[in-house]
């Protein structure tokens, strides 16, 4: 799918940094940002709901710790 991106100076200063340190295009390097980026809040979403589970299942023992 085409698309535009509209970068203002200085985004496009640093994208083009970023993509001449990795070796690659601009749309390469725009691409693995927006994977990475996509990853970052996966594994943020996984580690929070991997939480949640423990304070469930640990639930009496944290209480008894925190006493």
């Amino acid at each position: 799918m085409a698309m535009t991106l509209r970068l203002t100076p200085e985004d496009e200063r640093i994208l083009a940094e970023l993509a001449a340190a990795e070796g690659v295009s601009r749309q390469e390097a725009t691409v693995r940002a927006i994977r990475e980026a996509a990853a970052r809040l996966a594994h943020a979403r996984d580690v929070s709901d991997a939480s949640a589970r423990a304070r469930v299942r640990y639930a009496a023992l944290l209480e008894r710790l925190g006493k």
